[in-house]
């Protein structure tokens, strides 16, 4: 079964949580022991993405560690075209729909579009829209930040993602954001679109994760927490509150 179908199969039964790793922040070993903690307190998928210029010989490693020691999904969140690892289970092949530079919308999908296609890499299309105060992923994506308040702007992204034939919708506040995305852009874009919701930036607490569920997100990812603390306990009950 591809992976976009093993998602939507577990989202009809509840909503899901994934795990952000920067492939440049540890070793492979490292990465994979990392996930096999987070497969164990009930993560769904492991994330791989984060720093520019990651070489391709670590990434190529961290997969195929990771890959050794977990059974769920490894998917690829590409900062750039070149950062690819065919040894992945997918990739999403996302727009970041609020930027102001065309690199960001279609310049790099197009770099790295046939190589994706022949592979056999599956691509799972995503519209990625971030929100303040959006962090690094703000600056180096150029983005002209969705407002807090601002839930039309928002939900305007992301049903003309969906309308464009993307499969996901991804708000994000920004790796180490001190505040999540505001539940009510949650809420508005989730009662708006009808593919799932991914939401992550700055959820670092069970309480966040719940709201941001009970608003209508259907994948809630976790990143810094893991980062800054292994998983740790406080991440086991990020996972537990995403489940419940």
């Amino acid at each position: 079964m591809r992976v976009m179908e093993q998602l939507c199969e577990k989202i009809e039964k509840g909503k899901l949580h994934m795990t952000l790793l920067d492939p440049d922040d540890q070793t492979p070993e490292a990465a994979a022991e990392l996930s096999a903690g987070a497969v164990s307190a009930g993560t769904d998928a492991i994330m791989l993405g984060g720093s520019t210029g990651v070489t391709q010989e670590l990434l190529d490693a961290t997969v195929a560690a990771i890959k050794s020691r977990v059974q769920i999904p490894v998917i690829l969140f590409p900062t750039e075209a070149k950062a690819i690892s065919l040894k992945a289970d997918a990739i999403y092949f996302m727009s970041l729909l609020n930027s102001r530079n065309p690199k960001f919308l279609l310049g790099e999908q197009m770099k790295a579009a046939a190589l994706i296609k022949k592979s056999g890499l599956e691509p799972i299309s995503m519209g990625y829209i971030i929100v303040e105060p959006g962090m690094r992923a703000g600056m180096v994506g150029e983005a002209e930040l969705i407002r807090r308040d601002d839930v039309r702007s928002a939900v305007g992204y992301s049903v003309a993602g969906e309308l464009l034939g993307m499969k996901l919708i991804y708000l994000e506040a920004g790796s180490g954001a001190p505040e999540p995305v505001p539940v009510k852009l949650i809420s508005g874009v989730s009662q708006a679109i009808d593919i799932p919701l991914i939401v992550g930036g700055g959820i670092r607490t069970p309480e966040q994760a719940a709201e941001a569920v009970k608003a209508g997100a259907d994948i809630i990812v976790t990143g810094t927490v893991v980062e800054e603390e292994g998983i740790s306990e406080r991440f086991r009950q990020i996972v537990s509150a995403v489940k419940k």
